[in-house]
């Protein structure tokens, strides 16, 4: 349960191929925040945000995603997450992430960096919980991997097929964690009173510990030059969550609402 209060907002999966700077579907500055919602006292916020920063003193692209309970959620168990990723902007890849968990009374810090560059095929890591790694070569984290899915495969401009899968390798909680997703196909979609064509994603979920089906996830990404995340849905065997944008900033393009 810990990995998905946030992780929900920001899983995806991306193809590694080359795209030009007119297919870049976010810029500094975006930021955009979303309602929890969880049967009848469960409730929450979250927002994603991407900002200029550095590293080391080299210049990054700072990714932040948080996520908090809110009302009478907040008084029965609190939660504040917050997940960061330092992401180099010629390549797109993290070089350093923070994980800074906070529910109920379970903490956990966790910071970890990447060397995408001293071996040809692999991502080494290092986290100053469980030291040295070896990951595959182009490894994400679960924030930067959110970046990269809408760059490196909405974006391409490469036509979706309905039920296709698609795979990637992220470094998640100090371990390899895969992300599938299988595309489902378009949809229209209300948001804020307004209706808008979104890409319907379906994250393949692991069937008995959580999730009943393998589809009981799901994620819309609008069908635009933003493709920008705006609402997601999740049922489990307590319940179902729901995850919808309230607002956003700092968007490449308009988004494209249908009268």
């Amino acid at each position: 349960m810990r990995k998905t209060f946030v992780t929900v907002l920001i899983i995806a999966t991306a193809a590694l191929q080359l795209v030009d700077a007119q297919s870049q579907p976010y810029l500094p500055g975006e930021k955009v925040t979303y309602q929890i919602r969880y049967g009848i006292v469960g409730s929450g916020q979250a927002s994603l945000e991407i900002r200029e920063g550095s590293h080391n003193g080299k210049p990054v692209w700072h990714a932040v995603a948080s996520g908090q309970t809110t009302g009478i959620a907040d008084a029965l168990y609190r939660v504040r997450d917050v997940y960061e990723s330092y992401i180099d902007p010629e390549n797109d890849l993290p070089v350093f992430t923070i994980r800074n968990i906070q529910e109920g009374r379970y903490r956990k810090y966790n910071e970890v960096g990447f060397d995408h560059n001293a071996n040809t095929d692999s991502t080494l890591v290092y986290s100053d919980l469980t030291g040295d790694h070896k990951g595959p070569k182009g490894l994400l984290d679960i924030v930067s991997c959110f970046y990269w899915f809408r760059k490196y495969y909405l974006a391409a401009g490469e036509e979706l097929v309905p039920g296709e899968t698609y795979k990637m390798m992220t470094w998640f909680a100090d371990e390899l964690y895969p992300i599938i997703l299988r595309y489902k196909g378009k949809e229209i979609i209300k948001i804020k009173g307004n209706h808008i064509e979104c890409y319907r994603f379906h994250p393949v979920t692991e069937v008995g510990r959580v999730f009943k089906t393998d589809e009981d996830m799901a994620m819309w990404f609008t069908a635009d030059e933003n493709f920008l995340p705006v609402k997601i849905r999740f049922d489990i065997f307590v319940g179902s969550f729901y995850v919808d944008m309230t607002s956003y900033e700092g968007l490449r393009a308009p988004l494209k609402f249908i009268d």
